[in-house]
């Protein structure tokens, strides 16, 4: 029998113990919804809240990397509950339910994901801080003026949009026209840019940031898992 003073988490092994204090810490709805009417800013980078569900398998379909103490984005499978909630390649989480990211790693913040209830897991999220995105018009024969090799910005026309608008080389393509074309070949790539009209809005990244983020990670995986389609 239990102590009065004791708990029955108190009596569980170790490993269940942290397991069941992690799911504890959870931001609940409640918590978001007293948060919002106290009108108080608790990040003043936060750009929105997500609210994710596992899916049969227990899954939500995301894997982060660290870059400089920040948690980011570096896959979103394609039709998981990460890739239904809106997450983006690049994406900053700030929060998981009430503990901070920030200087965690990268499988710490997997295994807090794997002992998250199944329902209502709350995380901040601060859009893509790491990207920039510019409008670019085609010129009389559809070019936009830019050499896309493996994926990066290797050169740009003189006098061509992209010039005029300050693209950089050595950026990676992370977007065209929000769809997300991070692993895709550069014939691909192109051939997003060939079917996005006269005037196209190109999402890039530092190439040296892109490589931080996706270390680690296969390129089959991210040309056939990530999630391609366009955010609404």
């Amino acid at each position: 029998a239990l102590s009065p003073f004791t708990s029955k988490l108190d009596t569980e092994p170790p490993n269940l113990i942290t397991q069941s204090r992690k799911a504890l810490e959870c931001f609940s709805l409640e918590d978001l919804v007293c948060q919002r009417h106290a009108g108080g800013v608790v990040n003043p980078w936060l750009s929105r809240w997500v609210i994710l569900c596992k899916d049969g398998f227990g899954k939500i379909g995301l894997r982060v990397q660290t870059y400089n103490k920040g948690v980011f984005v570096s896959l979103v499978i394609a039709g998981s509950p990460a890739a239904m909630a809106g997450l983006r390649f690049g994406d900053q989480l700030l929060t998981l339910g009430k503990t901070t990211l920030a200087g965690m790693t990268a499988d710490a913040v997997h295994c807090r994901l794997k002992c998250s209830p199944v329902n209502n897991i709350v995380i901040a999220v601060r859009d893509r801080p790491l990207c920039r995105s510019l409008v670019l018009h085609k010129d009389k024969a559809g070019r936009l003026g830019i050499k896309v090799k493996r994926g990066a910005v290797a050169a740009i026309a003189v006098n061509s949009s992209a010039a005029r608008n300050g693209l950089l080389t050595d950026h990676q393509v992370i977007e065209v026209n929000g769809a997300c074309v991070v692993g895709l070949s550069d014939k691909e790539i192109g051939r997003q840019v060939e079917d996005g009209g006269d005037v196209v809005t190109i999402t890039v990244m530092q190439s040296n940031m892109f490589r931080e983020i996706t270390r680690g990670m296969s390129s089959w995986l991210v040309k056939n898992k990530m999630n391609h389609s366009m955010i609404n």
